[in-house]
């Protein structure tokens, strides 16, 4: 069997990747897509397929994916590896001391400061009139959520957004360049926070008994700006989705109890992530019949297993009643995103917010994609707004 290519330069990869990974997804299990310095990167395309590659220990990450970056200096680098680049021991314990965290029952205790998050960045949107909702509204507020999570004071948290919009951006050089000052940032609030105990994360981190070191504590805090920033492409992606469905958008304000539902669909309909973090095998692994060498990279195409028919119903139809879930988009196995929780109760409470305090939210003109080869994501969003039906 020969193996599909997906090319990350080739536009219609690139500008339509749902239907690239589909396509390939239906011409085998594992398509090939060329990286420059790692060669061909298998990608599992088929749901089941992609589970295995997260779950089977066997499949190990890397762990100096962002130690190489150039320009990272000296004394940043012994925070730069971050829980998702852990594997077997030394993850099992970091994850076990910081998963009690970020548990639904933290995150719902949660839920009334992100509503305060959520509605400060409404009161500055317009009453009538124009906004852009990227921008003014799902970029910043996952650093908003970050900085109350970590208990980065007020006056510090322009520079938090500034950070996140980096990340959010695609901005590698931007990223790099923010390294430093988010590492003092994180540092300053673990030791805030070690002598002025409050109620968020990180005091509830310093609570556990032979818990993490410091260095881990920072190393946690700089990962949720990384990977803290996901809900700004998600939340835009979803109200994009419910704008070009404006069934589905009726639907959800005619019966807002499906908003939990609501929030698990289009994350699986149009998640950020494209691909999960490549895996290396320590020995030879077989993934959908094909028998992958050691030591070569695969990953699991997110995108072509949350829109497979073998595990879902008309798979490419957004249906906010969808009873089928089981979706890829926060990982699986033992790197299932730490953060998942808050994210599904930030992203509800962003587009029930948005949608009570507007009856009507239509596109102001259409909208663009942001070309990225690993992120699925929107240049803006531009809609009108009104208070009044």
């Amino acid at each position: 069997m020969t193996n599909p290519r997906l090319d990350p330069a080739d536009p219609k990869t690139l500008l339509d990747p749902f239907t690239a990974h589909s396509t390939a997804r239906e011409q085998a299990p594992i398509a090939v897509m060329p990286i420059p310095g790692m060669g061909d990167l298998r990608v599992a395309t088929r749901h089941d397929d992609a589970k295995a590659v997260l779950s089977d220990p066997r499949l190990t990450v890397s762990s100096n994916s962002f130690i190489g970056l150039p320009g990272i200096p000296d004394h940043c680098l012994r925070y730069m590896r971050t829980m998702s680049e852990l594997n077997g021991p030394e993850h099992q314990r970091v994850r076990r001391l910081a998963a009690p965290a970020f548990t639904a029952r933290r995150a719902a205790e949660f839920r009334p400061r992100i509503t305060e998050l959520v509605t400060t960045l409404l009161d500055a949107l317009p009453d009538e009139g124009e906004a852009d909702l990227l921008a003014d509204y799902t970029s910043p507020l996952p650093s908003d959520v970050v900085c109350e999570l970590v208990g980065i004071p007020a006056p510090d948290r322009e520079r938090w957004r500034a950070h996140g919009s980096a990340v959010v951006s695609g901005d590698l050089q931007g990223l790099v360049a923010a390294i430093p000052d988010v590492m003092e940032g994180a540092k300053a609030a673990v030791a805030h926070r070690r002598a002025n105990p409050g109620d968020d994360l990180l005091s509830w981190l310093l609570e556990v008994e032979n818990g993490l070191t410091d260095t881990e504590l920072v190393t946690l805090v700089w990962h949720l700006v990384l990977a803290g920033q996901t809900p700004a492409n998600l939340i835009v992606n979803a109200l994009e989705a419910l704008l070009a469905h404006p069934d589905q958008l009726a639907l959800l304000r005619e019966r807002p109890e499906l908003a939990p539902r609501a929030v698990e669909e289009l994350t699986r309909w149009a998640t950020p992530q494209l691909m999960a973090t490549p895996r290396f095998g320590a020995e030879e692994v077989e993934i959908g019949g094909e028998t992958i060498p050691a030591g070569a990279p695969i990953t699991a195409s997110l995108v072509g297993a949350n829109r497979d028919p073998r595990s879902y119903t008309d798979p490419d139809r957004l249906d906010l009643t969808r009873a089928e879930g089981g979706h890829l988009a926060y990982g699986h196995g033992p790197h299932f995103c730490l953060g998942a929780a808050f994210a599904k109760v930030e992203t509800e409470v962003a587009i029930t917010a948005l949608l009570d305090r507007y009856p009507v939210v239509e596109p102001a003109e259409r909208p663009e994609r942001a070309p990225d080869g690993g992120t699925w994501r929107l240049a803006s969003l531009r809609v009108r707004l009104s208070r009044t039906a």
